[in-house]
């Protein structure tokens, strides 16, 4: 079944209609001025949750989702405020998915060998306190699906956010703290500092007390983490793309396509950022995109003119992300109707708003002779990070040869790339996707390490 824009609104509607706004933190918990001192609370707080039992630990995951659902409309409108980036409704959304399907306790399990010499259990135990860094993109809603899947494991977390977001991520911060002491849990499951820079994020990192971290963001930051000495787990670029064959709905790839492309203004890592098209199908697509999926066709003058826009001085343009169809557009001076929701454009592969992760909703439709020529483009457009693709075609072989040969954490095949996030689609959710480390979409048993109790010749009743 297709998720189209106005399920998203009725989602959203019903969602703000459940909210009790009053519910809004009221302290400062969890929020220091020395990264030094968050570390050192952190650390003083998982000694007392790593001896709380799943029970407590999913009571207060349980509270932290109650709060999430309250406070969705606040947190969406302080991330767009605070960054200029995405859209409330969809950010509502987001958090609505983090309420919902972020794993829990449930997600540590244990495994048990019995057999003739007695009995082994393989059990899932903490790490300690565990860094984490988090984007301006997804910034609360990313806070919050660690905090979760961290303390489920019976870690703490110390955070250091993009700093073009600490307000909204202090915010989530806080929120959490102020579950677990609704709960009768301790302060400081999650901490940050007031002014994070390179320094407290270096300071972190190296520090002898932390011996995980988790860095969600761009391959810069990732490197960072993956230099650190430490394990490291990498939650870093994409550059999705989306193939489309002659065997497709292809009124239905329209429509997922550009529905994926446009969530939150194409914020999400694993949103399409560029299709490739079979070219006997590739005039159909279009056509669907423009007629009925809000999208805008610019010339190549005007493509020139958004390149240079979004793309100042060859470098992507901070103030372009996360922006909508029609801002963007009035950046080179055009106007649109609001129902127009997405820019498109026929292109070659190298072309730079293809070639390059905007994560602006921006679709350039790169045309190929046949499935294998779309098969090897669709993989060097990804660039190697394996992080996520798409795939629209009734062909199981030609399914099952992309997926193979892109090798992706993420692979959606007929659908919008968001129901990898368990919207539309049966999945987990969550907004740290490791792609370069190797873990995929992150959850509670990521972030623990396995145990082995061997019990040598008793406890086998056979």
């Amino acid at each position: 079944m297709a998720v189209n824009e106005s399920m998203v609104q009725d989602i959203v509607k019903e969602v703000m209609a459940k909210m009790q706004l009053a519910s809004a933190p009221t302290g400062n918990h969890g929020v220091f001025q020395d990264m030094n001192e968050a570390i050192e609370a952190a650390k003083k707080s998982q000694k007392i949750v790593r001896r709380m039992s799943m029970d407590q630990r999913e009571q207060i995951i349980s509270v932290i989702r109650r709060k999430t659902r309250e406070n969705a409309e606040i947190l969406a409108r302080m991330g767009v405020d605070e960054t200029g980036m995405g859209n409330v409704p969809h950010k509502i959304l987001k958090h609505q998915l983090v309420a919902e399907k972020v794993p829990g306790t449930e997600d540590i399990t244990t495994q048990a060998f019995s057999g003739d010499r007695g009995l082994t259990l393989v059990e899932m135990g903490p790490f300690g306190v565990i860094g984490a860094i988090t984007p301006c993109t997804n910034p609360s809603e990313t806070v919050l699906c660690n905090t979760m899947g961290m303390f489920a494991g019976g870690n703490t977390v110390v955070f250091n956010p993009h700093p073009a977001a600490i307000k909204t991520s202090i915010y989530a911060v806080n929120m959490v703290n102020e579950a677990s002491l609704e709960c009768g849990g301790p302060d400081n499951i999650a901490v940050t500092v007031e002014k994070p820079t390179m320094e407290t994020s270096a300071i972190m990192m190296k520090h002898p007390d932390i011996p995980l971290i988790a860095a969600t963001g761009g391959p810069g930051v990732v490197t960072a983490v993956l230099s650190s000495g430490k394990r490291g787990i990498g939650a870093g670029a994409g550059n999705p793309p989306a193939l489309v064959d002659e065997t497709a709905d292809i009124r239905k790839a329209a429509e997922d396509i550009v529905n994926g492309c446009t969530f939150d203004n194409n914020l999400p890592c694993i949103a399409e950022k560029e299709i490739v098209a079979v070219s006997s199908i590739a005039d159909e697509l279009m056509y669907y995109m423009l007629n009925e999926q809000g999208c805008y066709l610019i010339n190549e003058e005007q493509q020139k003119q958004l390149t240079d826009v979004v793309l100042k001085g060859g470098r992507l343009n901070r103030k372009c992300v996360g922006r909508s169809a029609k801002v963007l557009l009035s950046m080179i001076g055009i106007d649109v109707p609001d129902n127009i929701r997405c820019i498109t454009f026929f292109g070659e592969k190298e072309h730079p708003l293809i070639t390059e992760e905007l994560m602006m909703p921006i679709l350039g439709i790169v045309r190929v002779k046949d499935f294998e020529e779309g098969l090897a483009t669709a993989k060097w457009l990804e660039h190697g990070n394996r992080h996520s693709a798409h795939i629209h075609s009734k062909n199981v072989d030609r399914i099952t040869e992309y997926a193979r040969e892109l090798d992706t954490a993420i692979l959606v095949k007929n659908g919008p790339s968001y129901a990898a996030l368990g919207f539309g689609g049966e999945s987990i959710c969550t907004f740290t996707i490791a792609s370069r480390t190797g873990e995929g979409l992150t959850s509670a048993k990521t972030f623990t390490k396995a145990r082995r109790c061997v019990m040598q010749d008793s406890l086998c009743i056979r």
